[in-house]
Order: C-alpha cells, then sequence, then structure tokens
C-alpha cells in the first residue's frame, strides 16, 4: 500500500488544474458530490489525515496525493500503486469521512470519463452509483485531457475494482 514512483512528485497534472477550476453544481439531483483542489495537499497535511483515518501513527503519506473532497471531508488521491509510471496512470481512489473506500478509476484520463459521465468518488464508493448523467463541461475537459478512450463509467470503474481488488482490505490491514 505504500509503494512509490521513486520520487516525490507534487506536480499538479493540468487536468486536474483544470477539473479544481470547473463549476460543479451541488443544489440538483444530478449533482456530483466532489470538491477539486487547486493542489495536492502537502505532505505533511496528508500523513496527518491519513493516520487519523487509520489511528496508525507509524505511517507515511507517500502513496497519496490527495486532490478533493467530498461534502463530507472524505478525499479523492491518486495512490502511487504503479512503480515508476507518471501520477497521470495512477489510480484514483477514495477514502470517505466514515471509513468507506475504494477504487474510483484505473487512472486520470479515466477518471476524467467517470466524471464526464456524471459521477464523482463518493457516487462511485460511497453511494455505489454508476448511472450515466452526462455533464457538458466535464466531457468537454475529459475530450481535451483523456489519453483513454472514452467508455461508460460503470466499466471505467468495474475495470480498476478488478485491477485493483485488494485495495479495501489491504487499506484495512493498516488501521488500528
Amino acid at each position: 500500500m505504500t509503494e512509490t514512483t521513486g520520487h516525490d512528485d507534487r506536480a499538479f497534472p493540468p487536468a486536474l488544474a483544470e477539473v479544481g477550476r470547473t463549476e460543479f453544481p451541488y443544489e440538483d439531483d444530478d449533482s456530483i458530490d466532489f470538491e477539486p483542489y487547486e493542489a495536492f495537499d502537502s505532505a505533511a497535511k496528508t500523513t496527518d489525515w491519513l493516520r487519523h483515518w487509520t489511528g496508525n501513527d507509524e505511517l507515511d503519506s507517500s502513496a497519496y496525493r490527495v486532490f478533493g473532497q467530498d461534502g463530507t471531508g472524505g478525499l479523492a488521491a491518486l495512490w502511487l500503486a504503479r512503480p515508476g509510471l507518471p501520477l497521470t496512470d495512477q489510480p484514483v481512489v477514495f477514502m470517505g469521512s466514515e471509513g468507506e473506500n475504494g477504487v474510483v478509476a484505473g487512472s486520470l484520463s479515466d477518471f476524467l470519463w467517470v466524471l464526464a459521465d456524471g459521477l464523482g468518488p463518493c457516487e462511485v464508493v460511497v453511494l455505489q452509483d454508476d448511472a450515466s448523467r452526462p455533464h457538458a463541461a466535464l466531457n468537454e475537459l475529459a475530450e481535451r485531457h483523456a489519453t483513454t478512450p472514452r467508455r461508460p463509467a460503470r466499466e471505467i470503474i468495474a475495470s480498476a475494482q478488478a485491477e485493483f481488488p485488494t485495495f479495501a482490505e489491504d487499506l484495512e490491514k493498516l488501521c488500528r
């Protein structure tokens, strides 16, 4: 769970920067419960959060780059699970405020398509929702930045969760 790419890369990918500047409507039934950041949380802030979330004061956060949250404070992060690959090729995970957790997408590019389909990390992991509610602005963003082919969110989610089937169990083992 703590493998890294071998360096502490905290450069915010341009696609995430643009997501951070995108307006997310929160008041309608098709809203996405996601508040993107304009930069990664610091390593110190992420470590404090991870230690609090797991109750394990021995952990560091080198495997995570937190880039957004839901309305309750659950966090979305890039998980550096693929050594040697760039941040954009790392899976997106979500760790909810009440202990929920799971893999959302296999890469940043696939995450953009999930957002374009109207789903955020909370909807995928907590609500286990994969119903398509296309979001025009996020679709345009994904078309500009995605390097993977467009697929329905349900396919992206299922593929990522199949690739990393023990994420939740492995994270649970870190909890005290």
